[in-house]
């Protein structure tokens, strides 16, 4: 989860245009792909999956527990859609406790308005795209169980361990819907992460959200006009990227999940506590695993947009 008290920029205007893709170079597998995996990756922990085989392609430190920041929100999406796909066109009614969650925790933020609608399809928007811990709280709070918000909170937590048990996660805890850990218990592994990552880009619906680099809503019941831009700069930057989060705290460090589809092939990976350069990493990553190089140039984010 994010920390640093970005807000997500809300404009009256079209979304981002999608930068413009590099042209990717087919290489010699034995220039392209070292035996050892790629070369210079700063990440501590980092899985690199082939999809639709489900086959490990290379790893680091793979099933050593870390602190996972916003990539957190992969989980609570896949709750949400796996448990309540009927209700995606559910309305709900931002509360102040959702946007109090976000000013006591200097916390990502949709920016949501107190009482303004949105459906549960927009709110998953507000959650990917930005980050927004706003985002998270509503949705837990609306599809956990209980007389308080706390309680529900809790219950929507305890949703997202029982999804973990079901989807094979042994070395993945939450104690957060959103990533903001009080005691450190919310971890996960690349290996667990790049699992659910590919189990989540499974559902149309998130597939739909995490290709998405901007998108504009709006609220139900006022004319208010959210813009939400997507944090990951790896989409639109690097051919083939389809997703899919970011995430960042000081205890977990840069993080990325990502995915890349070519040709036909779909490859994963993740990137857990990279202080040297997740992006460039995770296109040394992908380039390894379509035996390619391919020129980047980062896409930027307006100003004002949340960085993630």
């Amino acid at each position: 989860m994010e920390r640093c008290g970005g807000r997500a920029v809300r404009r009256w205007g079209a979304a981002l245009t999608a930068s413009a893709a590099a042209v990717a170079i087919t290489l010699p597998a034995a220039t392209a792909q070292a035996a050892d995996g790629p070369a210079g990756i700063g990440a501590k922990g980092a899985y690199l999956l082939d999809s639709g085989a489900n086959r490990p392609l290379w790893s680091r430190a793979a099933d050593t527990r870390r602190q996972m920041a916003s990539t957190t929100k992969i989980m609570t999406a896949v709750v949400v859609l796996d448990g309540h796909a009927a209700d995606l066109d559910k309305q709900i009614t931002v509360k102040q406790a959702y946007r109090d969650w976000v000013a006591d925790h200097a916390a990502s933020t949709a920016d949501l308005r107190t009482g303004d609608k949105l459906t549960v399809r927009q709110l998953l928007y507000g959650l990917m795209l930005p980050s927004g811990c706003d985002a998270a709280y509503a949705l837990a709070d609306t599809f956990g169980s209980g007389d308080t918000e706390e309680e529900r909170a809790e219950s929507f937590i305890g949703k997202m361990n029982e999804k973990a048990v079901e989807l094979g996660l042994r070395n993945t805890h939450y104690d957060s819907f959103d990533g903001i850990s009080a005691h450190g218990g919310n971890y996960t592994t690349p290996r667990d992460l790049a699992q659910l990552s590919r189990h989540a880009l499974g559902n149309g619906t998130f597939a739909t959200v995490m290709k998405s680099m901007s998108v504009v809503q709006k609220a139900k019941n006022v004319d208010r006009i959210y813009t939400w831009y997507n944090t990951n700069k790896l989409l639109g930057s690097y051919q083939g990227v389809i997703g899919i989060k970011t995430g960042s705290t000081r205890a977990a460090g840069p993080c990325l999940t990502f995915a890349a589809r070519r040709g036909g092939r779909t490859v994963v990976g993740v990137i857990l506590n990279d202080p040297t350069g997740r992006y460039p990493d995770a296109a040394k990553m992908l380039d390894y695993a379509f035996r390619t190089r391919t020129p980047m140039k980062l896409r930027q984010l307006p100003f004002g947009a949340h960085e993630d």
